[in-house]
């Protein structure tokens, strides 16, 4: 299937199933004029994890890399009023916007942005005593997936969910010789997974 084809499949779902939204719509275009990259996910995958997040039950979300907050916004909806969404963002500007984004879309109550390398801030969750997270969304710097593997293993129960993000890799994930180093920390990510008898997991 060739990519304008994909597309029209793509828009035809979305159309019908993840119709536009203000608040998302909001999101997407200020993000795209404060200067951030287009690595959103898209509006049938924001819909599939707030269906995941609600299908859960979850009560409490931790999301490992921020960048506008669209996912966020997509994955705080699914929480009640009570709920907690913890996103971690490496880069200070995308946070701000985030932020932003977040507060206009109302959900400045239940999500908190933390700014600061994931593994600097992971610890840190650990020692308040934050959590069990009942959903963990890992969409960041592919190399410390291994580590964000790691710390959503220490900072989950049993029947946690644990969502990773882009790992195809533009089908290079079945290279066993690639020196990317996206590639050989999403490669050791799912090795890990497939190595840890209290995780199940399909891609």
């Amino acid at each position: 299937m060739s990519l304008a084809q994909w597309t029209k499949v793509d828009a035809y779902f979305n159309g019908l199933l993840a119709p536009s939204d203000p608040d998302l719509d909001a999101a997407l275009e200020h993000s795209a004029a404060s200067g951030l990259a287009p690595h959103q996910v898209a509006p049938n995958q924001g819909k599939l994890l707030q269906l995941l997040a609600r299908i859960q039950g979850a009560r409490t979300v931790l999301e490992i890399g921020t960048l506008g907050g669209y996912s966020t916004i997509w994955l705080a909806r699914a929480l009640p009023e009570d709920g907690r969404l913890i996103s971690l963002e490496a880069d200070p500007e995308c946070a701000e916007v985030a932020r932003a984004n977040v507060a206009r879309a109302g959900l400045g109550n239940v999500v908190e942005i933390r700014t600061g390398p994931a593994l600097d801030s992971l610890p840190r969750l650990a020692e308040e005593g934050v959590g069990p997270f009942d959903v963990v969304f890992i969409d960041a710097d592919k190399p410390n997936n291994p580590g964000y593997l790691e710390w959503a293993l220490r900072l989950t129960r049993p029947g946690s969910l644990i969502i990773g993000d882009n790992v195809v890799r533009d089908g290079a994930v079945a290279d066993s010789e690639s020196t990317d180093p996206k590639v050989r920390g999403v490669r050791r990510f799912t090795e890990l997974i497939a190595e840890e008898p209290r995780l199940t997991a399909t891609a």
